[in-house]
């Protein structure tokens, strides 16, 4: 093997212009790559963050009660002229400890979290807003939401009638760490808790509505002695959130929604980012295979009469196709470190530029090894398949055509 490395190098050293013209294409074209592969990985990181910090990968709740027609008990006639939708109340997931323990055990989920959510005001002197009371174990909720993550102030801390609220009901209530907020239930139950943290989660709505307390004290709020409205999943791979949400609508006969669902048009935009990266992805391939495949093909022409020679000699035609591998796979290779490192240099420079009024980039970049390793392994392969033509028109050349022609 020996012999092929000392001709596809002595091949490319010869041909500096050629070598030097291809490598920058390779390089430009990988550091395209990285580049537009980290800004879009970054944005879909971030905004599947900020959608996801604020709500489960998938919850699981007892299904909604099905409006059913008056019948005749004797004659089994309908006589209901009109069909209503019952009123909604809140119900408790039957056996939820045992169904808890069975969605944990399905593939994927990470973490569940028991949930009682119920509807109520929040009072302060003369001012009153609408809020959502949500009841957790605090150190199982955070294994779906962080909120301690979020906390602008104040400490992560539900017992003892303490509670965390959004900075933005924190504001229109004129709330701070220590201050006294009065809850009142849609059930008419009223207590009073101390602020012992606010969060921003970043969703206006839940900003604006969420007052996090215990479970034990929701389920006092409500009345839902011992019981819980709702189980909080989180999954492993958010893109895996729909199966998991059918796997456990079958095992546990739950009503199960997904991220994926509730937040469809999402998903859509996603996919368009990840299609449109694909499509560049593509075009940029093409363009640096056919340049790579040009500069060989030329190569291969001005060699004829060497590789003529060559073949006269006996050198095997499998040999003479192994150097011309060799120098579309150490372009590939070559080109992806130096296109990384261009690529790298080009997304941190944007990340650094486009900053929003509080510092954080508007255009996060994400940046690992996956990406420079899938980055290295087109070029190189793409390198491989773009000198596969010469290398086979070299080995198929006839010595004596070659060294007459030559």
């Amino acid at each position: 093997m020996r012999f092929e490395w000392f001709m596809a190098l002595r091949y490319l050293r010869d041909a500096r212009g050629q070598t030097a013209l291809i490598l920058s294409a390779v390089s430009v074209g990988v550091a395209v790559i990285v580049f537009l592969s980290a800004l879009i990985n970054g944005l879909q990181a971030s905004l599947i963050d900020k959608t996801l910090g604020s709500q489960a990968h998938v919850t699981l709740r007892v299904p909604k009660e099905r409006p059913r027609a008056l019948v005749d008990a004797t004659e089994q006639t309908a006589i209901a002229r009109e069909v209503q939708v019952a009123p909604e109340r809140l119900r408790s997931v039957d056996q939820w400890p045992e169904v808890a323990a069975e969605v944990a055990r399905l593939a994927g989920v990470t973490h569940v979290s028991p949930v009682v959510t119920g509807a109520g005001f929040g009072l302060r002197s003369d001012a009153q807003r609408p809020v959502v009371v949500r009841g957790v174990e605090p150190e199982r909720f955070l294994g779906v939401i962080d909120v301690r993550r979020r906390l602008v102030e104040g400490r992560y801390d539900l017992g003892g009638g303490s509670v965390n609220i959004g900075a933005t009901l924190a504001a229109d209530l004129g709330l701070g760490v220590g201050d006294k907020l009065r809850l009142r239930t849609a059930e008419g139950v009223e207590d009073l808790v101390v602020v012992s943290g606010v969060f921003a989660l970043g969703n206006q709505a839940v900003d604006r509505t969420w007052v996090l307390t215990s479970l034990r004290h929701a389920q006092s709020l409500f009345g839902l002695s011992g019981g819980v409205t709702a189980l909080e999943v989180k999954v492993a791979d958010v893109f895996d959130a729909e199966r998991v949400a059918t796997a456990a609508r079958d095992l546990t006969g739950l009503e199960a929604d997904s991220w994926m669902t509730v937040n469809a048009e999402l998903l859509v935009g996603l996919s368009a980012q990840s299609s449109s990266k694909s499509m560049i992805q593509f075009f940029v391939v093409l363009a640096v295979a056919l340049g790579i495949a040009s500069v060989l093909i030329v190569s291969v022409v001005q060699k004829s009469k060497e590789i003529g020679i060559l073949r006269a000699f006996g050198t095997p035609a499998a040999r003479i196709r192994r150097v011309f591998l060799i120098e579309g796979g150490v372009l590939g290779l070559i080109g992806s470190f130096l296109g990384s490192g261009l690529g790298t240099l080009l997304a941190r420079l944007f990340e650094s530029v486009a900053r929003g009024p509080d510092g954080a980039p508007k255009f996060p970049v994400q940046l690992d090894a996956k990406l420079y390793l899938s980055a290295s392994l087109l070029a190189i392969g793409v390198g491989l398949a773009a000198a596969w033509v010469p290398a086979r028109r070299a080995a198929r050349l006839d010595p004596a055509t070659a060294i007459g022609n030559g």
